[in-house]
């Protein structure tokens, strides 16, 4: 492996075709064959985040090894050398029309791309587990930052509507604004302390209880920093999505947030299920959700 600008070694993680939703990663389609010494990659995956830094030179890729196992066991993780022969980036994607550069979000193809056998993570069947032993705290630290987001933007709001004036008043006396103003620090401390039990469950508990913490999280959070920002721009008015506040960016990325490492549908399921359990016997509720 050749030695990187900042001694860093950067990785992107590729999961699944891109016509296969990534909430599921069981339908991983991506496939990884072995012949002789050599995994051959076949697929397409978009949004690989991290492809397009120059600083990448591993790709972290989920792929389907054995397709007639276990669901939970069919999938791997296979390290791919940048510029391997048979990996094609095909072009960066863009998320609310930025590219995000350099860091990127490009969209991959692999055609026959060969690598070692030694290059699989742990073992075959084992790239579900991996997935699930880093979402845990990946999605911890989404809800810590987006707390800091939505607390920068509680800030340029108070500021904004105790310095602008319409109508003969300050905007914080104006349209319910103050409010908005306690309603958002409220919300911001439950997202905390929501936050903050659940990192003390990811420490405390069994696993299987501490993911339903952090579903929990995962989708009150982010609404709740995504509503703050909205409330920020539009008490900015026009400002607040030009490019002289952090707002717009904010916004793009708190909304974004909403989709990766989950969209809030699957892990308002999670949380709903588990809650279901209390009530019902346990197969009965898997029967209703499996057989739809």
């Amino acid at each position: 492996m050749e030695p990187l600008l900042n001694g860093e070694i950067r990785s992107c993680f590729a999961m699944t075709e891109p016509d296969v939703a990534c909430s599921d990663a069981t339908n991983v389609r991506t496939s990884a064959v072995e012949d002789g010494d050599e995994w051959v990659i076949n697929g397409e995956k978009h949004y690989a985040s991290g492809a397009g830094d120059p600083r990448c030179k591993i790709f972290i890729v989920m792929v389907k090894t054995d397709p007639e196992a276990a669901k939970h066991v069919q999938q791997s993780q296979i390290l791919v050398p940048a510029g391997t022969p048979g990996l094609e980036i095909i072009r960066p994607m863009e998320v609310f029309g930025k590219d995000d550069a350099p860091h990127g979000h490009m969209h991959l193809k692999f055609t026959n791309c060969r690598v070692p056998k030694e290059n699989i993570i742990l073992g075959a069947g084992r790239g579900f587990e991996i997935s699930q032993g880093r979402l845990g705290p990946g999605r911890i630290h989404h809800c810590m930052r987006a707390i800091g987001a939505a607390e920068k933007a509680l800030e340029l709001l108070c500021v904004r509507s105790l310095s602008r004036t319409a109508f003969g008043k300050p905007l914080a006396r104006l349209g319910g604004n103050v409010d908005i103003i306690a309603n958002a620090r409220m919300d911001i401390e439950m997202g905390r302390l929501l936050t903050l039990k659940t990192a003390w469950m990811m420490d405390h508990v069994d696993p299987k209880e501490a993911r339903i913490w952090i579903s929990m999280i995962k989708t009150a959070v982010p609404n709740i920093s995504i509503r703050i920002v909205d409330q920020a721009i539009q008490m900015f008015g026009a400002l607040g999505v030009s490019q002289d506040t952090p707002l717009a960016g904010m916004y793009m990325a708190q909304r974004t947030l909403r989709l990766a490492d989950g969209p809030d549908e699957v892990h308002r399921m999670v949380v709903g299920r588990q809650e279901l359990r209390k009530y019902s016997d346990q197969e009965k509720v898997n029967a209703t959700f499996r057989d739809g």
